[in-house]
């Protein structure tokens, strides 16, 4: 008997837990790289990922969606969750993002974002400013430029950042996309200074990421230490690799 209960305790330990984490869709080309090293470390837990703009994940969570873990695009919406109660840890930075211009056109970039007002330039793709943080931080750099009234007339809406990296190839002539979109291997193709150039980073707040464990995720041990690795020194090396500036 008690070489079946241990035998039991075995198993049950070697299948680990399950984390069901919300990811802010800028996250998602720099996931699959984290996840991989959190699984060197604790190759047992699973982790499974939601993809979606922070506002929507925000609206999923509050109205009871199952996650754990929220990392969302800035800290607005983590620090709603933990004040309605729906997040057990105060909202922390784990990086920030920056955005870029993302072209198949050939453009001259001294232009800087005055190149807006180009007229190869019809159509202009974003994250829908009013869910997505990347999208109202290209807004703010199309005011702070007088930019925005000239050319608010060529917008094209993107329901994520991730999405809006879709729209620049296919419908667009140019995009706001989150840098760390450029450093995926599927986006190898497109160079610095030929198809993508930063955003002048004086134009627009700093993009603060924000993580919290939400509710859902109290009871389960490995949920802490997906949060914890999150702010290790190996997670912050991929972050940085992937375009983030780190908090």
């Amino acid at each position: 008997m008690k070489s079946i209960v241990l035998l039991l305790l075995m198993t049950t330990y070697g299948i680990g837990s399950v984390i069901k984490i919300a990811v802010a869709a800028n996250v998602s080309y720099a996931m699959e790289e984290l996840i991989k090293e959190f699984h060197k470390q604790h190759p047992n837990v699973k982790v499974k990922v939601t993809l979606g703009s922070s506002g929507k994940l925000t609206a999923q969570i509050y109205h009871g969606a199952p996650f754990d873990i929220f990392l969302s695009a800035d800290m607005k919406y983590p620090a709603y969750l933990y004040k309605s109660a729906m997040a057990i840890t105060k909202p922390r930075v784990y990086a920030q993002g920056s955005l870029a211009y993302l072209t198949r056109l050939k453009i001259d970039w001294s232009q800087g974002a005055h190149v807006l007002e180009n007229r190869m330039i019809k159509k202009i793709a974003l994250a829908n400013p009013k869910t997505a943080p990347y999208g109202k931080a290209a807004v703010e750099v199309m005011k702070n430029s007088k930019l925005y009234e000239k050319v608010s007339s060529k917008f094209i809406y993107a329901e994520s950042v991730s999405q809006t990296v879709v729209y620049t190839l296919s419908a667009a002539d140019i995009g706001f996309v989150a840098k760390s979109s450029l450093y995926s291997p599927k986006m190898a193709q497109y160079k610095k200074g030929v198809n993508w150039v930063d955003v002048n980073t004086s134009r627009y707040t700093p993009i603060a990421q924000g993580i919290v464990i939400l509710k859902g995720g109290k009871s389960n041990k490995d949920v802490r230490v997906f949060y914890d690795f999150i702010f290790s020194k190996e997670a912050q090396n991929i972050l940085y690799a992937y375009g983030y500036r780190l908090p």
